[in-house]
């Protein structure tokens, strides 16, 4: 038998070069209104929420050393999960971290509920009005890259509900019949709108219904904004999420998805109780494949192997997402966390 043509493996993606940050200039710009949000950014396992707790700790003890009441730094969470009451271990909120540092959008909203993207940014804006009025700096921390923009670039998004047998319907066509579809009724500037199918559904549910209502629009201002980047090598950040992924399931992950599909979870409302195992799924990663195994659908071992080979090419989506944030004209400041 001929052997099969060996296939080189792909060079991985260079890393962006680290830089030093200096906490005192983005305070200096930030009291002088050159800047007015600081975001830090990154994939998951790269360290930024215990980077964000340690500058907003160095902003506050810079803040007391300056003239003016200032409150303090506060950190608005950009995670499309962490707002989910009840979804702890599985979301990674790691609440200790933050000790006496204030936080904001976490455990918003009911599990079992679908939070969306328009509700996201009205719930960021309120927030940030409220860190600003306060006389407080407002760091913006988390890994959704979609979020991310919707808060500092100012999309104009379509409150929209969802429509479960539209859905259903598009569901049974080809990504080419709901590409050409969603042709037909906007213009497709770029690819951000079908890159998930679930992205590409969704976008043609907005633009049917746009088409058919009157939509209310979101209409805030972009940020100027001091973006930051975690940096870390894609061999180290996939040893850490094995390492977190194993210190989660020794922290009762399982238990915690368990609590949400039969109702005994002590966060849960009254009319989210029990959540069914498709709408956990819908959530994806942790609680997709956790309650896979709870279902019996999969092993122990392999929703573990199978969870770490998802989260880790989730860390990779993230980077070629913010790596597309660069390509748009968007400076992010990498550095190196310990």
């Amino acid at each position: 038998m001929a052997k099969k043509p060996f296939t080189p493996i792909p060079p991985m993606a260079e890393l962006p070069p680290a830089e030093e940050i200096d906490v005192k200039e983005i305070l200096d710009r930030y009291l002088s209104g050159e800047i007015d949000l600081i975001c830090v950014l990154g994939p998951t396992a790269s360290g930024k929420t215990r980077y964000a707790v340690t500058l907003a700790r160095r902003i506050n003890a810079l803040l007391s050393t300056t003239d003016g009441v200032q409150a303090g730094a506060e950190i608005i969470s950009a995670d499309s999960r962490q707002v989910y009451k009840g979804m702890d271990i599985g979301t990674g909120k790691d609440l200790d971290e933050y000790e006496e540092i204030p936080y904001h959008l976490m455990d918003i909203v009911d599990a079992g509920t679908k939070y969306n993207i328009f509700e996201y940014q009205r719930d960021f804006e309120k927030a940030y009005k409220d860190i600003v009025d306060r006389g407080g700096i407002p760091i913006l921390c988390g890994g959704s890259g979609l979020y991310i923009e919707a808060a500092t670039c100012g999309y104009s998004l379509p409150e929209v509900p969802p429509d479960p047998e539209l859905r259903a319907a598009l569901e049974q066509k080809s990504d080419d019949e709901l590409i050409a579809m969603l042709a037909s009724l906007k213009p497709l500037h770029n690819s951000t709108d079908y890159d998930t199918r679930k992205r590409l559904i969704r976008a043609l549910e907005i633009a049917i219904y746009e088409s058919e209502h009157p939509v209310q629009r979101t209409a805030f201002l972009p940020k100027n904004t001091y973006y930051i980047g975690t940096l870390v090598s894609r061999e180290v950040r996939n040893s850490k999420i094995d390492k977190r992924l194993d210190a989660r399931l020794e922290e009762g992950m399982v238990e915690e998805i368990k609590g949400l599909i039969d109702g005994t979870h002590p966060a849960l409302a009254p009319e989210h109780k029990p959540i069914p195992a498709e709408d956990l799924i819908y959530y994806g990663l942790e609680y997709k494949f956790v309650t896979l195994y709870l279902i019996g659908e999969l092993t122990f071992e392999e929703m573990r192997t199978q969870l770490a080979t998802a989260i880790h090419q989730f860390a990779k989506r993230q980077m070629t997402w913010f790596r597309g944030m660069e390509r748009k004209g968007i400076r992010i400041h990498w550095t190196e966390v310990q």
